[in-house]
């Protein structure tokens, strides 16, 4: 692992590229920036769900998607998912994605314009132990039911991620 500091795209309201800031910055001033999350169903149709490791700085021990990540300077939102699905969970060979959906920054999404994508894959997985201490396959309903329960179990992104997108996810278990 390298010492220097990630870059990130600063963005406006339309998420045009106006600046470039290191992460630390982006974050200390909420400057508006770029991330994406990926959502995995295996054959059966079960969401994958990491557990972030508890050395995070944002979301430590909390529940959330698949992957997810910062997007670096330069870097198209595609090309970031490929990027965390190799390194937070090892895949080495490309699966197809297929974006779902774009939320817009705000504060529930910490400032970031995140694309979210979905992919198959049964595994197996290389969890990165620096980014998650466990994962899960889930059923839909079974996440439905534990958001509904215990909403504090899970990245604050995510919940709101989900209660944007999930009617997708619904109609897909109901088939």
């Amino acid at each position: 692992m390298n010492n220097l500091p990630e870059i990130f795209d600063v963005v406006d309201l339309n998420d045009r590229v106006v600046d470039q800031k290191p992460r630390s910055w982006v974050h200390r001033l909420g400057l508006r920036h770029r991330a994406v999350h990926i959502l995995l169903l295996n054959a059966r149709g079960e969401l994958f769900l990491q557990k972030r490791s508890l050395s995070k700085d944002l979301n430590p021990g909390l529940w959330d998607s698949s992957c997810s990540g910062h997007l670096h300077a330069g870097e198209t939102y595609e090309e970031g998912a490929w990027r965390e699905l190799t390194e937070e969970l090892g895949l080495a060979e490309p699966i197809p994605l297929r974006p779902v959906g774009k939320l817009a920054a705000g504060q529930e999404t910490g400032n970031e314009f995140i694309w979210v994508y979905q992919g198959e894959c049964d595994g197996p997985f290389v969890l990165d132990p620096e980014e998650i201490s466990e994962g899960r396959f889930l059923e839909i309903s079974a996440l439905e039911e534990e958001l509904r329960a215990v909403p504090g179990h899970f990245s604050p992104a995510f919940v709101h991620l989900w209660s944007r997108l999930r009617h997708r996810f619904l109609l897909r278990e109901a088939k």
